[in-house]
């Protein structure tokens, strides 16, 4: 067994491989980039190695400084996590001759299976169903224009090296293909140093289920069960689950021993994933295969109870499988929901800047949280946006809802924008629960984008219950404080008005001795029995006796920002004079004259789409900008004449900086 591991990543994956190697007993080398300096995955291990400037390009991805970081500290084997060089077979190769021991498979089927077009052909020849579209690399719109006469539209152009999401574009007509083979390219060459694209066929209404495989050395391969990722934005996943709600054990099995010959094929050993496009009517279709750890692994953990990291080293340093296909079985549910840095109500845009708070849900059952930012740490332009992913299990999967629901109203990150809330909607959905979900889940419910869930009669009072607990916890304590004018005493009524999001809520108020409130609106009763505290960002209650609730707290110079159930709201608690002679103020003024379009994101200026004088219409395409390796397309919200262009293409923008003049 090694005594010494480096991992070749950064933030939450490599926390979790260290977490494992600790319990075995191996000690842990981190490498940092200079925007990682003071990275908890650095605080975590053992020793850090510095290995170059912030772009991954110079760091993460430098073979030759990872490399150098290997011989100086004498690792005798090397976690890659996702992602990186993680199936990057050059690195592989490098390792092998280097004598360092790469935890992972061999080069050859990293080659294979890395390469999504090599990947499918060995899958044709292995009986594994497949996805109709070309087998080569697409170089020009001709010859994109061939394959989808032969295939129809709508089509997926895919980058060949891709993975994560990266690279991938949908088509439904000529100018759709014309773009996205250009914008795919790009993006895949700026993830994978790989530009090439390839073609298949789009299905409309897809699942996208996976198959965990392991296979040691000696020639014994297992599937571990499914993986159902259907939930995605931009092809990214966002929320997981094992077992998936649609299999039946007969399809189980099959897509399972799909699975395996495909490993076997390529002679494969270590963990890895075989993702299948399932569609409407049962039908499977060989994705790709990610010959690594998934983002996702710890789903099939926790129904399988096998450290999939664990038996990755295990395997690396030449052990057999402890144990056979026989033995493995699922029990329970569990679900993966990703913290991505990102704001959902600005179209998702990427979210930087200093953690501000960081508190983990406290006492929760059937919770795993792997983290890689901390309070006072930084979240920085240059590496993904998912800082997190909360884990969740249970008996059953409406448990299972319901538990990681709890985990995430309690999961407080202040100082960046963050998709909690948006987790949580999802989580909440009817269609959900049901697990009616396809890989357009999200399009299809959120066509216009997140803007919060809709407030339910239920939310309503633990909104309403939330802000007068809390308003008059404040004015309690005011009324105590000694040395008040005798005669002047503050005095607190029973009578007030609850404004959320502009609407007025008249409600009457009695105390629960010390345990909380009474509260009665349109003649219906708001029992709160809380313990909370003043200054606490998490308030926790039970609300007409129902299960416990969290709503976490913003102040605002009037009222709060209360945050529940996948919705945002704005509260302000007033007398019934000031309520009254509030609806006589004037509105504040729009201040934005749309006189100029500032960065709302930090990152790259890949392309300025428009020239000084041009008129533009609302809609249209201004400016793509990259982050987090990430285009993010900005577009003019309004009809103007642009006057002019303030910053130019491969510049580094900060948030807020003007990048666009228009005429007035």
């Amino acid at each position: 067994m090694f005594d010494k591991i480096l991992i070749a990543n950064r933030g939450e994956i490599a926390v979790r491989i260290m977490q494992t190697c600790r319990k075995m007993g191996i000690k842990t080398v981190a490498v940092y980039s200079e925007a990682d300096t003071n990275a908890l995955h650095v605080r975590e291990a053992d020793e850090a190695i510095y290995i170059g400037p912030s772009p991954s390009i110079k760091s993460y991805l430098n073979i030759d400084n990872l490399l150098s970081a290997i011989a100086s500290t004498g690792a005798q084997a090397v976690h890659p996590g996702y992602g990186f060089l993680s199936e990057n077979a050059e690195f592989a190769r490098r390792l092998n001759e280097a004598g360092v021991t790469l935890i992972g498979p061999s080069p050859n089927a990293i080659k294979l299976m890395g390469d999504k077009i090599e990947s499918k052909k060995v899958a044709v020849k292995a009986g594994v169903s497949t996805v109709p579209g070309t087998l080569g690399v697409v170089t020009s719109d001709e010859e994109a224009q061939r394959i989808v006469k032969e295939i129809g539209y709508p089509v997926m152009i895919k980058a060949a090296a891709g993975g994560g999401g990266k690279g991938m574009r949908v088509a439904r007509n000529d100018k759709e293909l014309h773009d996205g083979l250009i914008s795919s390219a790009n993006e895949a060459g700026a993830s994978f140093k790989d530009s090439r694209v390839f073609i298949e066929r789009f299905f409309e209404n897809p699942r996208h289920i996976e198959i965990q495989v392991l296979a040691d050395q000696q020639g014994n391969t297992l599937w571990l069960g499914e993986r159902e990722c259907s939930i995605q934005r931009r092809h990214q996943k966002v929320i997981e689950e094992a077992p998936s709600p649609f299999l039946d054990e007969k399809m189980r099995r099959a897509m399972g021993e799909q699975a395996v010959s495909l490993a076997k094929a390529v002679g494969y050993y270590s963990a890895g994933t075989v993702e299948f496009i399932v569609d409407e009517d049962g039908s499977f279709y060989f994705l790709e295969m990610n010959t690594r750890l998934q983002v996702e692994h710890r789903v099939t953990e926790l129904v399988t109870g096998i450290d999939l990291v664990e038996q990755m080293i295990r395997i690396a340093a030449g052990e057999e499988l402890s144990f056979g296909q026989k033995d493995v079985k699922l029990h329970g549910w569990a679900m993966e929901a990703r913290i991505y840095a990102e704001d959902p109500k600005r179209g998702f845009l990427p979210s930087t800047g200093r953690i501000t708070r960081y508190l983990e849900p406290e006492n929760a059952k059937n919770v795993l949280i792997d983290t890689g930012i901390y309070e006072g740490g930084e979240v920085s332009m240059f590496y993904d946006p998912m800082v997190a992913k909360v884990c969740a299990s249970g008996e059953t999967r409406d448990e299972t809802i319901t538990t990681m629901k709890e985990a995430l109203a309690a999961f407080i990150i202040e100082g960046i924008s963050h998709n909690g809330s948006f987790l949580e909607a999802i989580l909440g959905h009817p269609r959900f629960a049901k697990g009616d979900i396809s890989t357009n889940f999200i399009e299809q419910e959120y066509p216009g984008g997140f803007i919060g869930a809709e407030l339910t009669s239920d939310t309503t009072k633990i909104f309403l219950g939330t802000a007068v607990s809390i308003f008059l916890r404040d004015a309690e304590r005011a009324a105590r404080i000694s040395g008040q004018l005798p005669g002047r005493e503050r005095a607190i009524g029973a009578r007030w008005v609850v404004n959320i999001d502009g609407d007025d809520f008249p409600v009457y108020v009695r105390h629960d001795t010390d345990e909380g409130y009474f509260i009665t609106h349109n003649r219906k009763l708001i029992a709160v029995k809380t313990s909370w505290q003043l200054g606490r960002r998490l308030f926790q209650a039970t609300v007409n006796n129902s299960k416990p609730v969290s709503v976490q707290i913003k102040h605002l110079e009037e009222g709060y920002t209360l945050t529940y159930g996948g919705s945002d709201v704005t509260v302000k608690v007033r007398t019934p004079r000031v309520a009254e002679l509030a609806q006589f103020m004037p509105a504040p003024q729009d201040r934005n004259k749309k006189e100029e379009l500032k960065a709302p994101i930090a990152g790259l200026i890949v392309n300025m789409k428009v020239k000084e004088g041009q008129p533009v219409k609302a809609g249209q395409e201004l400016v793509v900008i990259e982050a987090m390796k990430m285009e993010n397309i900005i577009y003019a919200d309004h009809d103007t004449t642009v006057k002019k262009i303030c910053v130019a293409d491969k510049e580094s923008v900060q948030v807020d900086q003007v990048l666009i003049q228009f005429a007035a």
